[in-house]
């Protein structure tokens, strides 16, 4: 008898690799098999907030209210989706930027904004809600100028700040007709830093050499491994200077009515002293912007979905049919 259970618990084992096996496979084969279409490139997700909206008025009333009331409710509400549908409305495009260091979210928002330029008009409203605590300057420069795009289009660009826009996520926001921050938002912070450890006393103590070839003066101003001069020091500090006057010109140019001498120290401020400042221009949370928004207009969030890499779609599936009873 006892043989007999190990051998049942034996033949459960191997079936169970068996299948996990032939699920990867499969898995594999479908990838491959999908790899020729036209998602390779990612894929638009459009979510109408008004039935959000719409969607969790019904659950709370159907929750609080009598039958009656909630009968009266739904013909009320089918009325003025019925009048709205009459009277065309004016659309508003909601995208939302989470940065980093390397602002990898730029490469879906170059994706967001080039789809929703296919069809906005000037009267139409384009609102960011940002999140940024700065990083590269090229790449945030970069972000700045994707939304630079919805200005020259002649559309309302508007930025919603919940929790940081600092550095090169000011940068980002101060292209926007305005600036909204909830009440202790982080903004500002208009400056230049970089920093590095110099190893270069710790190899010569260990009797390690540090080699290196380079054409032009100033190739490389400061290194980690190398000793450091006070030729290439200065360098670099004209380079940090010169990063910092392009930054306070691009805001100068965007939001003339900030003073420079005061909001250009590298300093941040919270969302009521900013608004002292005038480094934004109302104070609110995105949660209430987009609610009292909708009122008058549909609101449309668009989020640009890259394809993920095979393998980890592969694990992703695996794990997804692993689960299934």
């Amino acid at each position: 008898m006892e043989f007999m259970n190990e051998y049942g618990l034996f033949l459960a084992e191997t079936a169970t690799l068996v299948a996990a096996v032939l699920i990867v496979v499969g898995g594999i084969l479908a990838l491959v098999g999908r790899g020729g279409q036209s998602d390779s490139r990612g894929r638009l997700d459009i979510r109408c907030l008004n039935k959000d909206y719409n969607q969790m008025a019904f659950m709370l009333k159907a929750a609080t209210l009598s039958k009656k009331a909630l009968k009266q409710f739904q013909k009320e509400q089918k009325t003025r989706e019925k009048q709205r549908e009459k009277n065309e409305r004016r659309r508003v495009f909601v995208l939302n930027f989470h940065g980093d260091i390397r602002a990898v979210a730029v490469a879906a928002l170059r994706e967001e904004i080039t789809a929703l330029l296919t069809i906005a008009q000037p009267e139409d409203e384009v609102i960011v809600r940002l999140e940024s605590a700065g990083g590269l300057v090229h790449a945030y420069g970069l972000a700045a100028a994707q939304l630079l795009r919805i200005r020259d289009r002649r559309v309302k660009l508007s930025v919603a700040v919940d929790k940081v826009a600092a550095s090169g996520g000011y940068m980002m926001a101060c292209v926007a007709d305005r600036i909204i921050a909830a009440p202790f938002a982080v903004v500002g912070s208009i400056g230049v830093i970089a920093q590095l450890p110099n190893l270069n006393r710790l190899l010569k103590k260990h009797d390690i050499d540090y080699e290196q070839f380079m054409a032009g003066e100033f190739k490389r101003t400061v290194t980690i491994l190398g000793e450091n001069t006070d030729q290439g020091r200065r360098k670099f500090q004209e380079e940090i200077e010169e990063a910092h006057t392009l930054f306070k010109d691009f805001v100068k140019t965007h939001r003339p009515q900030v003073d420079l001498d005061q909001v250009a120290t590298g300093e941040h401020w919270y969302g009521t002293r900013a608004l002292e400042c005038r480094l934004v221009d109302e104070l609110r949370t995105s949660d209430d912007l987009l609610l009292d928004t909708s009122a008058s207009a549909d609101l449309y969030e668009i989020a640009y979905i890259s394809k993920k890499p095979w393998l980890t779609r592969l694990l992703t599936h695996t794990s997804a049919a692993l689960r299934q009873p």
